[in-house]
């Protein structure tokens, strides 16, 4: 199990200022809303914290026309089963806060998003990729073997930011010494144009050798991964709003990096926008 504590802790607490206004096409009653601010974690998924968000800015928009909320960044929808952080890293600019992010009501993208009916649709999202992680990490069986009221502690601890009783159930899945051991590592590349992408990965090679964040790229072929690390690139690698060493071994991040799901969320991004 992890045991630095305090990287998990810090990771845990990190946040995100943002400023939700409503989009102009849609404001119905004459003068536009006051803007909306919120310090959001990056570890959870927005569905969990704009019900204010819709309630502050529901009364602007014509009552005949407004459907389910969605949110938008210059342009992009923004998929609420990614976790807030994830949406930041890849869209946006650690240089520039707020993170100006604009609501609709109207003129869903259903090719771009999926729908959010209620909260259980992002529990069971959240829970199903906990156990691909699982299924990764250990063939599905420490999760397996837990107890229905574990699940829920894990879910209610995420829900509701609460670092000690997510981690005192999360602890367990995150195990990898003896008989526990990763069988492979969890994660997920994300790159601006393409869809994630993700491989089979160990985290020590068959001859023995500690694999590092490195080893993991170059599993990938030019054409998958816009990203070399061996030389100088216009982009830059991402977890978790941090930039890792590319010799940091890879079970090291899976159990201190990971997002709540269990998995490593990788974002490839242009330097130039983290820069200017």
């Amino acid at each position: 199990m992890a045991e630095d504590r305090e990287v998990l802790r810090e990771i845990w607490e990190g946040r995100i200022p943002v400023c939700f206004s409503l989009a102009e096409e849609e404001i119905y009653t004459g003068e536009p809303p006051d803007l909306y601010y919120l310090l959001v974690p990056r570890q959870i998924y927005f569905p969990l914290v704009t019900d204010k968000v819709q309630r502050h800015f529901i009364a602007s928009v014509d009552p005949d026309k407004h459907g389910e909320m969605w949110l938008e960044y210059e342009g992009q929808p923004l998929k609420w089963h990614y976790p807030v952080g994830v949406l930041f890293d890849l869209f946006a600019n650690s240089n520039s806060l707020p993170w100006n992010i604009t609501v609709h009501f109207q003129a869903f993208p259903e090719e771009e998003l999926l729908h959010c009916p209620a909260k259980e649709a992002i529990e069971s999202h959240f829970m199903s990729v906990v156990k691909e992680a699982d299924g990764l990490k250990h063939r599905g069986q420490l999760v397996n073997n837990m107890q229905k009221k574990d699940h829920k502690q894990l879910w209610t601890g995420l829900q509701n930011d609460k670092f000690e009783q997510f981690w005192s159930v999360n602890k367990k899945l995150m195990e990898s010494s003896g008989d526990d051991s990763f069988k492979y590592i969890p994660y997920r590349i994300y790159q601006n144009d393409r869809p994630y992408i993700q491989k089979l990965f160990k985290p020590v090679s068959d001859d023995g050798e500690v694999q590092t964040l490195r080893d993991l790229l170059k599993t990938f072929d030019n054409d998958e991964l816009c990203f070399n690390p061996d030389i100088s690139s216009e982009k830059i690698l991402l977890i978790q709003g941090i930039q890792p060493p590319l010799e940091t071994p890879i079970l090291w991040l899976s159990e201190h990096f990971s997002y709540p799901d269990n998995f490593l969320h990788i974002c490839i991004v242009d330097k130039m926008k983290n820069e200017s």
